[in-house]
């Protein structure tokens, strides 16, 4: 079993109301089975999801729904939250690189509604059965560097969901669900780069993964809160403990 991941050239710079599916008809030749993954700055161009530099701080407040960890450093704070599409990160996605002079870019308001836009509008102009990953690059807790994600997802089993099978050795599965959508937005990645002007990634060989436009997307990759076991940073999780540990003593004084 093998794939190939391809970058696609050719795409331009991406404007406002800009037609994705479109473009990447006419630059990609695409066959049966194809997975794209976008790079989801392209899209939040297109869609004009675009805001002044200076105002970057109060976009950062506007698209969070929950502080997770603030971090001091010299310069400024760092801010890891949960935003408005539940992905939890720096800055709520809110990034200046490869943006326009002077602006940043946010994240599409519905990524999985903008992959199945675009998934729905390749099918439609190409005839070709694809599926689309949105990606978006991100850290990781307890880890270094950083790595691309799935953020929306469309025609794609955003999960191989092996539990009940068994192993080689015949042992039963009991937990083991490999986020496919994740895999194919870092393989993906690594084609694109963040400085080459390659947006998308074509991966081919792996058509068993693509679906129907209504399969869940990417948001079902979000853990509930309540099997969330790292809710808020550890600073926070001390002075949350502590604050109610004083109003309790305090009450009971």
């Amino acid at each position: 079993m093998g794939f190939s991941v391809d970058g696609v050239e050719g795409i331009g710079e991406i404007e406002p109301g800009a037609d994705l599916a479109a473009i990447l008809a006419a630059v990609a030749d695409l066959e049966d089975g194809d997975i794209l993954v976008v790079t989801s700055k392209i899209v939040s161009k297109a869609e004009g999801r675009i805001v002044e530099a200076a105002d970057r701080e109060q976009a950062i407040t506007d698209e969070t729904v929950r502080v997770v960890a603030t971090r001091e450093y010299e310069g400024g704070v760092t801010r890891i939250v949960e935003n408005r599409q539940g992905i939890i990160g720096a800055a709520a996605g809110v990034d200046a690189s490869n943006a326009p002079d002077g602006t940043v870019l946010l994240l599409p308001v519905d990524p999985d509604a903008s992959a199945r836009a675009l998934a729905t509008g390749l099918r439609a102009l190409t005839g070709k059965h694809v599926g689309v990953i949105l990606s978006d690059t991100l850290g990781r807790p307890w880890r270094d560097g950083q790595t691309d994600i799935a953020i929306g997802a469309a025609g794609v089993h955003v999960f191989d969901d092996l539990r009940g099978q068994v192993d080689a050795a015949g042992k039963p599965l009991m937990v083991t669900m490999p986020c496919v959508a994740d895999e194919l937005a870092g393989a993906g990645e690594l084609v694109k780069g963040k400085s080459a002007g390659v947006p998308v990634a074509i991966v081919r060989g792996l058509g068993h993964y693509v679906g129907a436009l209504d399969l869940p997307g990417a948001r079902s990759i979000q853990r509930p809160a309540d099997r969330d076991l790292f809710r808020i940073g550890a600073d926070e999780a001390y002075d949350e403990g502590y604050r109610a540990g004083f109003e309790e003593s305090s009450a009971e004084a």
